[in-house]
């Protein structure tokens, strides 16, 4: 039997972790996945046992090694944002990860935004909207207010999945992708560190930068296979899109948060766009993405089982609703007066009388009808502005029916896609790497797309 050359992607989320081995087609063809019990920092509260993490990356990359079916010719990393491990001049860290819900002292926070032009001006320069500890940034800048005795030992400040590459390269590199997911730190009109980041000696703290695509020798001598850098995971997800199609795009991906990402939009955030949760990402060559989020897979979660129990029926049976035009025209008179809004984060469901609907399939549809009234809001913050031809949608709400043609009506100028593909975000970080591992071409059928006709005679809006 031939081995068949493979490159490994560790794909870190909060929750799960995973390994995955992608062929030289990107089919998968190992996967292993795994949970950590947490464990608490310093003031008890919950955080990433980094090092079972770390253990983790060395047993399981043991383990593909002695599947003699598979040749490892390269490894790379996905990882969460607002992440850093701080490492002192031995790799070592030298506090636990903390996580980014952590509540961020408000005076440090109030004393930090006085000091750099007010929250307004800093965030619009860095599109990052104020989020505490999501601002990884704020992290540095706090411990280095609390805690100036560790400030001082940090070696290197490394996103997760910089560290995660440091194990096995021994390199410490930063990475533009994590760098640009609202920490804080990058100034986007400038394109380069915020003038803060040297002012509080954060620079130095800082591994030097590097191209998405860079390769590094292992740590250990003996082996061919390249080490990568790693990437950020909203930013690997999109990486499959970019590299398929030229044409603008958004791609609206779908799970318990509903992102709008717009590589094609250069337009700088406005004040007003930042409380409307709209930031930038930048892609792994470094162009800046807009992005804006909605709640609605949390809150479909909550008003399907809402529905369930007032219905007396099983949550199962919304998994595979059916679109239903005469049910959508039916109900238009209850829309005249939809008033939700991006800002407001979630739909009118939530206060309309579900006694109001005959049975549960018309209260789904209009479930769907305000959740999709919600994401127009969300996703026009980042269309304005762009040409956009093509709307993708990826993850749960794209095998919904319903969200799907009432998205695809939404949209009669722009064609409304459902995408699918195996692990975008691992297989983002794998296509990064293509040219250091793979002698094929890249293949052309990467994603599914099933395509929606808007139907000209209804409108959601």
């Amino acid at each position: 039997m031939s081995v068949i050359p493979v490159i490994a992607i560790f794909d870190v989320g909060k929750t799960n972790k995973k390994l995955f081995l992608f062929d030289e087609n990107y089919h998968i063809v190992y996967e292993k996945s795994a949970r950590f019990i947490e464990t608490v920092d310093e003031d008890g509260f919950p955080c990433e046992n980094i090092e079972s993490l770390r253990l983790s990356v060395f047993d399981s990359l043991s383990e593909v090694f002695r599947l003699k079916q598979f040749e490892i010719k390269a490894v790379n990393f996905s990882a969460y944002g607002a992440s850093f491990v701080y490492i002192d001049a031995d790799g070592n860290p030298v506090t636990p990860l903390y996580n980014y819900l952590k509540p961020y002292p408000e005076e440090i926070s109030n004393g930090f935004y006085a000091k750099y032009g007010g929250e307004e001006q800093f965030s619009v320069e860095t599109a990052s909207p104020v989020l505490g500890n999501l601002n990884s940034g704020l992290q540095l800048y706090r411990l280095k207010k609390e805690k100036p005795d560790v400030f001082k030992s940090i070696k290197f400040a490394l996103h997760l999945p910089q560290y995660m590459s440091f194990l096995l390269s021994g390199k410490a590199y930063s990475d533009i992708t994590s760098i640009g997911c609202h920490t804080g730190l990058w100034n986007f009109e400038k394109n380069e560190y915020h003038d803060w980041v040297a002012q509080e000696g954060i620079t130095e703290k800082l591994a030097p930068i590097e191209q998405a695509d860079k390769v590094f020798e292992p740590l250990f001598p003996g082996n061919s296979y390249k080490i990568g850098i790693g990437l950020h995971d909203s930013s690997a997800a999109l990486v499959p899109y970019l590299v398929n199609f030229t044409e603008p795009f958004i791609l609206i991906s779908t799970g318990t948060w509903c992102i709008s990402l717009n590589p094609f939009n250069q337009q700088p955030l406005t004040a007003d766009q930042l409380k409307d949760d709209c930031l930038c990402y930048l892609q792994y060559e470094g162009k800046p993405v807009k992005a804006s989020r909605v709640f609605s897979g949390f809150e479909h979660e909550q008003q399907v089982k809402r529905i369930a129990n007032h219905f007396d029926t099983d949550i199962i049976k919304y998994r595979n609703v059916t679109f239903n035009p005469e049910i959508i025209a039916a109900l238009k008179p209850k829309n005249s007066t939809v008033g939700s809004s991006a800002a407001e984060k979630k739909s009118v469901f939530e206060s309309r009388d579900l006694a109001d609907f005959k049975d549960d399939i018309e209260a789904y549809h209009q479930l769907m009808i305000d959740l999709v009234h919600l994401q127009l809001n969300s996703t026009n913050l980042v269309l304005k502005g762009s040409h956009v031809k093509r709307i993708f949608v990826d993850g749960g709400f794209s095998k919904n029916n319903v969200y799907m043609n009432l998205l695809a009506i939404s949209y009669p100028e722009i064609e409304v896609f459902a995408a699918s593909m195996a692990q975008s975000t691992a297989l983002g970080a794998a296509i990064t790497l293509h040219k250091s591992w793979n002698s094929k071409p890249l293949p052309s059928n990467l994603i599914e797309l099933n395509y929606y006709v808007s139907t000209p005679y209804i409108s959601s809006k």
